[in-house]
């Protein structure tokens, strides 16, 4: 029976794991702290990191910034131009929240995927071009 590959088998693999992994921790478990991490790790790593490992860095980083655009200012500037007391304008917000965010994990969870199966991954709209 062949053996299941190791994730070192592959150069970088681990550390695009990493990176994919803290995307979604920072949209589902601990939004300021996994953007911290996600970050701290791409300044420590991405200049001695391969092709895939800087691959993966780039586009989650990238992906995080506009997932706090998307998800911080535009429900505020929604909130603000229908007014804050009114339940239309919380309605609209709430549903582009829900919308976006979703969107942006399920592009998460096929950016892990891909790193899982040792590819690169570019973002949809907001990705940088792959090495």
């Amino acid at each position: 029976m062949a053996e299941a590959a190791d994730i070192t088998d592959i150069p970088g693999q681990r550390l695009a794991i990493i990176a994919e992994a803290l995307y979604l921790v920072n949209l589902l478990l601990l939004p300021a702290v996994g953007c911290i991490i996600l970050f701290w790790v791409y300044l420590r790593t991405y200049s001695d990191a391969s092709p895939l490992a800087r691959s993966h860095l780039a586009q989650t980083v990238r992906a995080t910034m506009w997932a706090a655009l998307l998800l911080i200012w535009v429900t505020i500037l929604i909130l603000a131009a229908g007014n804050w007391a009114t339940p239309a304008a919380w309605t609209v917000a709430l549903l582009h929240f829900l919308t976006v965010h979703t969107f942006l994990v399920l592009l998460g969870v096929i950016g892990l995927a891909k790193a899982m199966a040792g590819k690169s991954y570019r973002f949809p709209l907001v990705g940088v071009p792959c090495d």
